[in-house]
């Protein structure tokens, strides 16, 4: 129940299309004829900076554990304790999981995804199983 929590789809299409923006970024400086080195140069820089941007997406991830979660989204990471976490949203047409903490803040969490369906859905359910476990409880 404590694995970690990462899309499906996302991963798959981000690592697809970082590996194919930097290879064909070198593929056109090799090949595509008169063109001077800046250009070159320019071809393999957007392909490894769209590459660079896709490997952020591919890291998205929550790990768990018996203390709280870590929260990896694209350019934030934040560590929770259970504690924090009021509630698991997905609903409201948002692309991803929300948790409501209790500080009043809202941190989305890019790792369960609406694009992977039926999967997210109980990817979802079962993190809000984790905090319903791990939260606090009226008789400790």
């Amino acid at each position: 129940m404590h694995r970690a929590f990462a899309p499906r789809r996302a991963r798959v299409v981000a690592v697809v299309v970082g590996a194919a923006a930097l290879l064909g970024g070198a593929v056109l400086a090799v090949v595509v004829p008169e063109v001077g080195t800046f250009d070159r140069v320019a071809f393999v820089v957007v392909g490894a900076l769209v590459a660079g941007f896709m490997a952020l997406q591919a890291r998205v991830r929550v790990v768990v554990d018996e203390r709280g979660l870590q929260v990896q989204n694209l350019f934030l990471s934040r560590r929770l304790e259970w504690a924090e976490v009021v509630q698991v949203r997905f609903g409201g047409g948002q692309p991803w999981v929300q948790l409501d903490l209790s500080d009043g803040d809202v941190l989305p969490v890019m790792a369960v995804q609406r694009a992977d369906g039926a999967a997210a859905e109980a990817e979802a359910q079962r993190l809000a199983t984790l905090v319903a476990l791990h939260g606090p409880r009226d008789d400790r």
